[in-house]
């Protein structure tokens, strides 16, 4: 036998699949959060070998249900609180169908000219949506890990004295250490990329935060001194605008500052927190940003498009494209000088059609749309941030400025020993119940509870419920406060329209 299954077979699986995510999408708390299931029962499950003969789609699709299913931690659920919760959206989910369908590998212009063109639209949307400047170069990647990492490698390829592209880095004694900075709440993917540009873990230069978990500017200009008196490169510095545990953002414009002074390339990570300045009165999150060299923000994490799509942007597009561009004769074409081939600007060869998604969800709910849901999500956050502020027993551990709330239960004297593993043991039962995931960080050596709002499709209710959970896993009694929850999606789009 030979081709595809039959035209008849789509159209009635395909129904079924459609219904399913729209049961799914309707309902998700009929499900846990959390998976429940044990290490290995899901391949337990599964048989050990390939079937000789193929099976109908109808009972592979029961099976996804009744073998897969338990198997998934929900992330598209709106009582997913954890680590930065993200979601998809009905446009997203369509545009993945669709770019499913067409295959296309967006390696070169030619190979899918609207792949490439689609991208540069969509990413200049979004540049634009940011409130950057003119002069950015977009690309889309899969994680905000790799564009840290293109952003690394442009900063190196920058320095052409280094011959880093040609002679590589392995027993050369005419090559400096290269040192990279960042704040010690930076993202781990910092330290990945310099793992993997062989600039080596050592040479990776944790600065110094302040009371708020920012890094020190005074901190960062001591540090590529003290580097230049010992015969270092000081490269590249990473400033973060929403850190991974806290949320917090460095001062970037006075990290620009001594970056420019000191020759310096500047990356953004704003893989969470640049998101927000999508929002009119947010948009002073990213000051500074448009005096960066590169700068990386993640629709898949707090603009509703489907994992995965980060955008990288950078100023010099040019050097990230001597970084990486090596074009053998079989992808040489007659266009390549007039167009934009985006596999010269990153490992990949193929890559997927994520602009597809990122522009159907924009154009679905508009800049106006998005913003209001990224206000109701602050909104919500305050909300709980003000529940644990006013009790006695719970404190708030860092600021809130996205819609990250860190906390602990913290009841007068009870020492941080008990404090750490009364707060593990309280989110180990909130997470067993089921309707609500949290996850944690640890701050100043203290373990600490973090809620993140973030799903398209989380309601005051679902926050309420977090709250009245973490109130009895605690034993500290009582339900969730109604009072004031109810009207914040009302009162954030009126704001919108003032």
């Amino acid at each position: 036998m030979s081709g595809d299954l039959s035209r008849d077979e789509l159209v009635e699986q395909g129904r079924a699949v459609v219904d399913w995510i729209a049961e799914y999408l309707d309902h998700p708390e009929r499900y846990p959060v959390l998976s429940r299931v044990r290490p290995g029962e899901i391949r337990a499950s599964l048989p050990a070998s390939p079937p000789r003969e193929g099976e109908p789609l109808e009972r592979i699709l029961a099976d996804f249900e009744t073998k897969i299913i338990p198997g998934i931690t929900h992330w598209n659920h709106p009582a997913f609180f954890g680590y930065f919760a993200t979601s998809a959206s009905v446009p997203g989910i369509l545009a993945e169908m669709l770019v499913a369908t067409l295959d296309v590998k967006a390696m070169l212009w030619k190979t899918s000219p609207a792949a490439t063109e689609l991208e540069e639209v969509a990413t200049d949307w979004l540049r634009q949506m940011l409130g950057l400047g003119d002069g950015w170069f977009g690309i889309t990647t899969d994680t905000a890990s790799i564009s840290s990492m293109l952003a690394l490698a442009a900063a190196r390829e920058a320095r052409p004295e280094l011959a880093i592209r040609e002679r590589g880095m392995a027993g050369r004694g005419d090559l400096p250490r290269l040192r990279v900075y960042s704040s010690e709440h930076a993202h781990s993917s910092v330290d990945k990329a310099a793992m993997a540009l062989g600039i080596g873990l050592e040479n990776v230069v944790k600065i110094g935060a302040d009371a708020e978990y920012r890094m020190r500017p005074d901190v960062l200009a001591a540090a590529i001194a003290a580097d230049r008196a010992f015969g270092y490169l000081p490269l590249a510095c990473v400033a973060t605008v929403g850190t991974t545990s806290t949320s917090s953002i460095d001062p970037v414009p006075a990290i620009g500052e001594i970056c420019r002074r000191e020759d310096v390339w500047l990356h953004v990570d704003g893989a969470y927190g640049g998101m927000l300045a999508i929002v009119p009165e947010f948009r002073a999150v990213l000051d500074g940003a448009d005096g960066a060299d590169s700068l990386v923000v993640n629709p898949h994490k707090w603009l509703f498009t489907p994992f995965d799509c980060s955008a990288f942007f950078i100023k010099r597009p040019d050097v990230l494209k001597r970084a990486f561009s090596l074009v053998p004769e079989f992808l040489v074409t007659r266009e390549q000088d007039e167009v934009v081939n985006y596999m010269d600007y990153g490992v990949q060869l193929g890559r997927r059609f994520r602009a597809l998604k990122l522009w159907m969800v924009i154009r679905a709910f508009g800049t106006d749309g998005l913003a209001d849901r990224l206000r109701t999500h602050c909104a919500l956050a305050q909300q709980f941030a003000a529940w644990v502020g006013s009790s006695a027993e719970w404190e708030l551990v860092a600021p809130v400025p996205f819609s990250l709330v860190c906390f602990r239960y913290a009841p007068p004297g009870m020492s941080d020993l008990e404090c750490d593993a009364r707060n593990e043991a309280i989110m180990h039962t909130v997470n067993a119940g089921g309707d609500v995931f949290l996850s944690h960080t640890k701050l100043h050596g203290r373990f600490t509870l973090r809620l993140a709002v973030g799903n398209i499709r989380t309601e005051a209710r679902h926050v309420a419920l977090a709250w009245e959970r973490l109130r009895d896993a605690a034993g500290s009694g009582g339900a969730a406060p109604g009072s004031g929850m109810g009207n914040i999606a009302a009162e954030s789009t009126e704001t919108a329209t003032e």
